[in-house]
């Protein structure tokens, strides 16, 4: 991995366990993009010391590279916006399960244990945490484990915005994960568990 700083080694280097990169992650405060979209790359996050979920994806898929694991993201579709915004999550296995380095505000669709069998088992644990205020869940699909390795390191360090990504992401093979018929056959989640979505980890000031 070219281009790296020393004290940019130095902290890829300590982070030599999903859990310890989860850990990093989580200390950090969520991006509220208050001066606009960004999608910052790892140099960037580390300097800015904030993240939403796919600049964290990318750093944690940088942090498991630099420690000889493929990086990784996996992303989970939904009904689109206005209504409902997709997540990006880093991929890893251990001992041939998979797990799931996560960043996000809420309670919900956080960090996953290396005990899924499949890249499916693993994505459908979202699937009853995805929901919106009225209760509908709005999870439907979700890409092939996406290799950022194909697209060279420089982005690493990049400092423009990683649109282009993000676009070979969104336009990469999804799978659902139902048919469109089984959609009006899903239950709604119920208040309680739209109240538990609601508090957030970091306050927008």
């Amino acid at each position: 991995m070219k281009g790296l700083t020393k004290s940019e080694e130095k902290i890829f280097k300590n982070l030599n366990t999903p859990q310890k990169i989860q850990d990093y992650l989580d200390k950090m405060p969520i991006n509220h993009e208050k001066s606009g979209e960004t999608l910052m790359s790892p140099r960037k996050v580390i300097d800015k010391q904030k993240a939403h979920c796919i600049e964290a994806a990318l750093f944690g898929a940088t942090a498991l590279w630099f420690h000889g694991r493929k990086p990784l993201l996996l992303d989970l579709k939904t009904i689109g916006p206005p209504q409902d915004y997709d997540h990006v999550v880093a991929l890893f296995k251990e001992r041939g399960y998979w797990g799931a380095i996560s960043k996000t505000n809420h309670a919900m669709l956080r960090y996953r244990d290396p005990i899924y069998k499949t890249v499916r088992e693993l994505a459908l644990s979202f699937f009853h945490e995805y929901f919106i205020e009225s209760g509908k869940k709005t999870l439907r699909s979700y890409s092939k484990p996406f290799d950022l390795s194909k697209l060279g390191d420089s982005w690493v360090t990049s400092k423009e915005n990683l649109w282009n990504i993000e676009k070979k992401l969104d336009q990469s093979p999804h799978t659902h994960f139902f048919p469109s018929l089984t959609i009006k056959h899903l239950r709604k989640a119920s208040a309680f568990e739209v109240k538990v979505l609601k508090p957030t980890e970091w306050a927008k000031r």
